[in-house]
């Protein structure tokens, strides 16, 4: 099973059992835009509070998936718990970054425990705008994933060596 798919069942599993059933079953027959919609849509009408991974696992999801910045505004409606090693970061000022040369830096998910954040960066397009896919996934300040792999980067984000303070 991948990551995303056993991400989307865990969540799936917070919903009451017909629209869990949806959900899932929207996912195995290809539809995993839909499915990521009517997740992320349930949870909020339903009233379900995430914690920082199972937000995260949900944006990654839709980010690997092309369905990021549509379902966001939902996501951002989802109510909140604590716990969890990772978090989102609002969106913020996207960072010129001087060692990754004419790309901007959007910080994206953080680490609870250590601080480390994944970052995406982009092509300033002509027009102003900010490229809609990432050229790359950026950890800490040096480390960079390929624009394919950002289940990968936030694998190593998530597995933090850094334990957490009592």
């Amino acid at each position: 099973m991948d990551a995303e798919l056993e991400a989307v069942r865990a969540l799936a599993a917070l919903l009451p059992p017909k629209q869990a059933r949806y959900v899932v079953e929207c996912w195995d027959i290809g539809e995993q835009e839909a499915a990521l919609d009517r997740l992320v849509t349930t949870l909020a009408e339903a009233e379900i509070a995430l914690d920082g991974d199972e937000r995260a696992q949900l944006a990654v999801t839709a980010e690997a998936w092309g369905v990021r910045e549509a379902i966001t505004p939902t996501l951002r409606r989802c109510l909140s718990r604590d716990g969890g090693g990772v978090r989102l970061i609002d969106d913020s000022e996207p960072l010129v970054s001087a060692g990754l040369e004419g790309l901007v830096v959007v910080p994206w998910i953080t680490c609870t425990r250590c601080s480390q954040t994944l970052s995406r960066a982009h092509l300033r397009e002509p027009w102003g705008d900010l490229s809609y896919e990432p050229v790359h996934y950026v950890l800490g300040p040096a480390r960079l994933f390929g624009p394919e792999s950002v289940w990968d980067a936030f694998t190593a984000l998530h597995t933090c060596p850094t334990t957490p303070s009592p």
